[in-house]
Parts: structure tokens; sequence; C-alpha cells
């Protein structure tokens, strides 16, 4: 009888023994990038993509391109534990809402955030790389304000401070990230109602689509986000230089003055909004470097000086301080 006892304790505790490991793998960080799909289950807000998703590099194309997404997704760049700041950046690169830029304007830039010690949060977000897709408004704004809920949610195990979480975004990954910035409000067919903030503590803007309505806004990301056929009114209401508040998060802003894709009246529209409203921020306009440059290397120093910049910003900000 004590054998058996005893057989069945140290059985007991095998098992136990057995189940710990499971336990710890459950919350044990990767400290090399991961990926995590944004929702659970099926993501809201249209049919999937009757394509199946293309990462396209081409021969002598620095770009790479993802294409037809779909299931949304983010892959995760944590710093150094000895160097973390507890600051996570959500990224989202451009692509005209057709394709997503990940590469330059998303991994490269994310490597570089880490580097300083800051968190870094790629998203991948569904776009209309064809008609067929359907990816219209409000899906990739369903995706960014999902990006935000799963920072916030994992600040723990990430090492972040849920307080000090801000976005940035390229080209029409700018606008996504301008319409978090100031788009807080609006209630979105398919979103989660969660008691997790959607609203980022500062932003950074990169050449990004502001207006979806003046000729100095890009007509494409309009189209492709709300419709060739979207109204007046609706381009107006998702021209995010027109929905800044005195309650919008601080934000910096880089711009080139021969960008002929998005020109710089974006940038600018949007940081005299900011002004007019007394929002923190720094706009930085080179003269040259065109659009698309993220973090190419045979584009103009632009490419290599708005980093700095930017850090020099968050410094300031105090947001690269240890915590």
């Amino acid at each position: 009888m004590m054998r058996a006892a005893l057989r069945a304790c140290a059985l007991l505790l095998s098992v136990i023994g057995s189940a710990n490991p499971l336990v710890s793998q459950q919350i044990r960080v990767p400290r090399g990038p991961f990926d995590m799909p944004l929702h659970d289950g099926r993501a809201p807000g249209g049919e999937p993509s009757p394509t199946a998703e293309v990462f396209e590099q081409k021969a002598g194309d620095p770009v790479a391109r993802v294409m037809h997404v779909q299931t949304p997704d983010i892959r995760v760049f944590l710093p150094d534990r000895r160097k973390a700041t507890r600051t996570a950046i959500v990224i989202f690169p451009g692509g005209g809402y057709s394709i997503l830029a990940i590469d330059h304007e998303g991994w490269q830039v994310a490597r570089w955030l880490t580097e300083i010690g800051v968190a870094a949060i790629v998203v991948k977000y569904r776009v209309s790389s064809t008609e067929a897709d359907r990816y219209r408004f409000p899906v990739p704004l369903l995706d960014a304000r999902q990006a935000m809920r799963v920072v916030r949610r994992n600040a723990g195990p990430w090492n972040i401070d849920p307080m000090r979480v801000g976005v940035m975004g390229f080209s029409a990954g700018g606008h996504l990230a301008s319409t978090l910035l100031t788009v807080r409000q609006d209630t979105l067919t398919g979103d989660v109602t969660t008691a997790m903030s959607i609203t980022p503590n500062f932003g950074v803007l990169v050449y990004p689509v502001i207006n979806l309505q003046e000729s100095w806004g890009h007509r494409g990301s309009g189209d492709n986000l709300l419709g060739r056929d979207a109204t007046p009114e609706q381009r107006r209401r998702y021209s995010t230089d027109l929905r800044v508040t005195d309650s919008t998060p601080p934000t910096f802003l880089v711009a080139t003055q021969d960008d002929d894709v998005v020109p710089a009246q974006n940038s600018i529209a949007f940081y005299a909004a900011m002004t007019a409203h007394k929002v923190p921020g720094e706009l930085h306009v080179w003269e040259k470097g065109g659009h698309g440059f993220g973090m190419l290397p045979d584009r103009p120093p632009v490419a290599r000086e708005w980093l700095p910049a930017l850090a020099n910003w968050m410094r300031g900000r105090g947001l690269l301080e240890r915590r």
C-alpha cells in the first residue's frame, strides 16, 4: 500500500514537473522577431482575398511588396533588455492602400528602433491589391485598432509601458497612423469593443497621405481605401488634417520638398492643424529625397538622417529614458 502511494506521489510530481515547462513556454517571449495573428479566428470586415498572398521582390528592385493579405498579423521586434526603454512603436508600411512596402518601410526600420531600445511592431494590414480583394474602409482601420489592443494587452511580457506606445506610418500607412491619432470616436462595423485603449501616445508620420479630397492629396490612396465612388463628404471625413483636435497626441512629421507623389503639403497641413490646436510636435522638410525612401540605402541623405532626427525628438520627450 505504501509503495503504491509513493508511486502515485511520484507520478503526480512528474506530471507537475512536466507541466511547469509548458507553462513557462506559454509566457516565454522570443528575443528574435516573431509573428502573431492580429485577430482571434477570422478577421472581421470582409471575405478573405480570393487571391493567394504574395511576397514579391523583383531582381534589381530594393522594394519588397506584400499583396493580397489573407491573414493580417504583426511582426514583433523587441530590444535587448539591457537597452529597453519600454517605449514601443507600431509601424504601418505604405503602398497606397494597394500593397505593403514591408521591408524598407517596416522591418528595416523596426531593427533600427530596437538598437535605440524601442520595441517595434510591424503591422501587415489588409489592403485592396485588386478590385476583387474588397478590403475597403474600415478594414485597414479595424486591423490598425486591433494592433494597438494587441500591443497593450502584451505590454507586460514584452516589457512595454502601455502609456508609451506610439504609431509610425509611411505614405498611405501614414494616413492610417494619422487616422489612429485623430479618428478615435467613430464606431466601426466589425470593430471589437473592449476597455483597451486604441489611442497612441505619440505619432511619427513619414511622407504621409493626409488629405483625400484636395488636389495635393493622394487620389489613388483615397480610391483604394474608400472606393472610386466615394462621396466628397466621405473624402472630407477621412482627411485627417481636418480631424486634429486639442487632444491629438504629439507628432513628428517627415517630408521632402521634391515629393511629387504625396506632396509635402500633406504634412504641412497636418502640422498647421497641430499648431492651431497647440499640439506639440515637429515638422522636418528636406529639400530632396522624393517619395518612398524609407531606409533605402541608395536614396539622398534624408534616408539616413530622418531616423536620428526622430531619435532626438523622442529623447527630448523622455521616450528614450530607460525605466
